[in-house]
């Protein structure tokens, strides 16, 4: 077996200096005529005369329909067109359709009243034009061949730009009206609203008439509302509802199957210098066998009265994390014990949301030493398909802005129906969390699994484990012997991974959380197949941990952890081994980062996006191994619809694994001037605020020689001669030094 490379090399960072043409439509687009945007003028002058007559907005609220998904680039320009960026005014996205049905964007805007009118009159003017000089319609080669005279246009007060623009958002809209989201907000719920004056929550809301306690409120758009509330709210403000989350749910439990009044004779050593990892859950029994390698705190009023069942969930995963293989031999992943901080933040049973992630901020900020966290609850409600949950926003702006991992349980089906589909419940949905779904041991999704995606897109789970399955039980301790299965239970065996590739072996979490994906994905590249990865993610991940550090003889595997700073992020000096002229290879790459995320941005929701590139360096571009052709400067049009580009190149997902098809077919590839491969990242923002300036990525990429041929340590020498620093990933040289670092050094008197 071969270890993992890290390479260290400089990297070039430059800002994007091209500039994108005049606005246009397709080529094969129909016209666009008068009555076109006509129609679309009609919908701004009902929502002129809606705002009107509503107060509680000092501006206005509106939802725009696109005719598919769309690009930022192609988002509304002219229609809405204000000082700064029409991106400005975003508040949310989502999409309608659903099943076969075709996707399509819906944008709302918060606009000054003001921008409203003028739209309104640029429209008007538009129109005017178009009938009077252009016989009342326009195609892709009459906007190519408009005039450049400014008086062309100023005689109508347009600019050829206002007025191309205006032409584009009319071949994308489908029309304009006032957002409504409240026959979804029933019951005691946590209410998302869309982000508009710069007003307090709670004097927003006394505006309408509803007292909120400041206790109620988690940020500057989410709140908990009770049931006489929601009903005002919908009455009066019925366009401020973003979304709505009951409340109440029956967080995600697994029964015990077998549960034995046999204490567990296991003996356990006194605790040293394991690292410790947090556990969120319910109780701890502090009679476990293992209690003296726990730190429990609870959290919740000690007024509350507690039951035995109270414990057994949240003793039962803490088992696993400290002692797991000592309790379950077959599991062994051979990353020895590690000591918990186990979080008691909820009772057994319906307990309510709002307050668990409320702690949950609070324990975060007051634990900044813990790096891993494990959180095995999970709610019994379904995802919503176009927003994601208050839990996981938490989670993921957790994630965003501190340097801690979630490993997060896939939750399970709450129905015994084997035909049932239903989507994973919050906060599985985290976009930034390992997200961790079950399987048996022939490595067949569980009985109880649910399905991903997340907003329609997103891989979710990211991997799987396993979790136990009818006869195949997870060994615990509750404190008692018990056998349970459940995505709680496969989750703290990724968490153990994790934990042991950061803390114990010193890599970043993006390196951590790209090797776990890697090493589940192997070379059957699951996580692109749209039938398999909504049920286990990109794969299963390997039960021993040398699986995920070593790799095959014939195999180059190699992490590089950077940071970007500017459009592109590139090196082009990767020396990879030629033979005969050509790159005896196949190759398969995984990126992972952690971006700020928008929850009123619904289904466009990481702000962030990374464009990745692996392959060979032609002195231009990059030939990616997938290629992707989206943002390469070589001279060609290189046109993706969205939708394709979210799809072939998993665009805004900030886990993206590309991969040779079928390496066992591979032929190998000519090899470009003096053989070098490059590594390129390119940012784009979707907001105008920059949030991807320094944001950190790690990148894991494997070399399969397809003649069978050990040329690690060719690849070492050469990368050297590049100028690359070469450190082995030797597993027992990081535990040495690990072990050396959390002594305690004496000095001399």
């Amino acid at each position: 077996m071969n270890d993992i490379l890290q390479l260290k090399g400089t990297f070039e960072q430059i800002p994007n200096e091209v500039t994108g043409g005049g606005r246009t439509i397709p080529k094969n687009a129909p016209s666009i005529t008068s009555q076109d945007m006509e129609g679309l003028l009609d919908d701004l002058r009902g929502l002129r005369d809606y705002w009107k007559n509503e107060d509680v907005l000092k501006d206005c609220l509106l939802d725009a329909y696109y005719i598919g998904v769309v690009a930022k680039s192609n988002r509304i320009k002219g229609f809405l067109s204000m000082s700064g960026s029409v991106n400005n005014s975003v508040v949310g996205a989502r999409f309608t359709g659903s099943g076969d049905e075709k996707r399509k964007h819906v944008i709302t805007h918060y606009v000054s009243r003001k921008v409203v009118n003028e739209s309104i009159s640029r429209v008007e003017s538009c129109i005017k034009l178009l009938n009077e000089r252009l016989g009342g319609s326009i195609d892709c080669d009459g906007m190519k061949n408009l005039p450049k005279e400014k008086k062309y246009f100023s005689g109508h007060g347009l600019s050829r730009t206002s007025f191309c623009n205006v032409i584009a958002d009319t071949y994308y809209l489908e029309g304009f009206r006032v957002p409504d989201n409240s026959t979804r907000a029933k019951n005691e719920s946590i209410i998302t609203i869309y982000k508009t004056d710069n007003i307090e929550l709670v004097d927003l809301m006394q505006q309408i008439g509803i007292n909120v306690q400041p206790g109620n409120i988690l940020n500057q758009t989410t709140l908990f509302l009770l049931p006489d509330q929601i009903s005002k709210l919908s009455s009066k403000a019925p366009y401020l509802i973003a979304m709505e989350t009951e409340d109440l749910s029956d967080l995600s439990y697994d029964d015990i199957v077998k549960d034995t009044e046999n204490s567990v004779s296991t003996s356990i050593p006194r605790p040293g210098q394991e690292p410790v990892i947090g556990v969120i859950d319910t109780m701890f029994d502090k009679t476990a066998y293992f209690s003296e390698w726990v730190e429990f705190k609870r959290m919740i009023s000690k007024e509350i009265e507690l039951e035995t069942k109270d414990f057994n969930h949240g003793t039962a995963v803490s088992s696993i994390i400290v002692d797991g293989p000592t309790i379950n031999p077959e599991l062994d992943d051979g990353c020895g014990r590690f000591k918990v901080r186990h979080f008691g933040v909820m009772k057994h049973g319906p307990y309510s949301s709002f307050s668990v992630m409320k702690s949950i901020q609070d324990i975060i900020e007051q634990n900044p030493d813990i790096r891993v966290w494990n959180l095995s609850l999970g709610s019994g409600r379904e995802v919503n398909e176009n927003f994601i949950s208050p839990e996981a926003a938490i989670l993921d702006q957790i994630q965003s802005e501190k340097d801690v991992i979630f490993v997060i349980a896939g939750t399970n089906k709450q129905s015994d129906d084997p035909e049932k589909v239903e989507r994973i419940g919050s906060p599985a949905d985290s976009i930034n969390g390992i997200v961790v779904n079950s399987v048996n041991r022939a490595g067949e999704p569980a009985s109880y699994t649910r399905r991903g995606n997340v907003l329609s897109f997103f891989n979710k789970p990211d991997v799987s484990s396993h979790g136990g399955d009818d006869s195949e039980l997870i060994r615990v301790c509750t404190p008692y012997e018990g056998f349970k299965s459940g995505t709680s239970y496969a989750a703290p065996w990724v968490t153990r991974k994790v934990a042991y590739l950061i803390e114990v072996l010193g890599l970043s979490r993006e390196v951590a959380k790209a090797l776990i994906i890697d090493a589940a994905s192997g070379w059957e590249n699951i996580g692109n197949d749209h039938s398999l990865a909504p049920l286990i993610g990109h794969g299963i991940v390997p039960i021993r941990i040398e699986d995920v550090l070593k790799t095959e003889d014939d195999e180059i595997k190699f992490v590089i952890y950077e940071v970007s700073e500017e459009w592109n992020t590139f090196a082009y000096n990767l020396p990879v081994p030629v033979e005969n002229g050509k790159h005896p290879f196949a190759a398969k790459a995984t990126l992972c980062y952690f971006p700020s995320c928008s929850i009123n941005q619904g289904v466009d929701y990481t702000n962030t996006e990374l464009d990745f590139y692996v392959g060979r360096f032609d002195g231009k571009v990059i030939k990616s191994i997938n290629k992707n052709a989206q943002n390469l400067k070589d001279g060609k049009k290189h046109y993706i619809y969205e939708e394709d580009a979210r799809r072939a190149y998993r665009k805004w997902d900030n886990t993206k694994h590309i991969a040779d098809k079928n390496p066992e077919k591979v032929q190998a590839k000519s090899a470009f001037g003096n053989g070098m491969w490059g590594v390129s990242v390119k940012t784009t923002e979707r907001l105008s605020k920059p949030h991807g300036k320094n944001l950190k990525f790690g990148v894991v990429v494997t070399l399969k020689d397809i003649d069978g041929t050990n040329r690690l340590n060719e690849f070492m020498r050469m990368c050297r001669f590049q100028g690359w620093l070469v450190n082995r990933l030797d597993i027992t040289n990081r535990i040495d030094i690990y072990n050396k670092a959390q002594g305690t050094v004496e000095f001399d008197k």
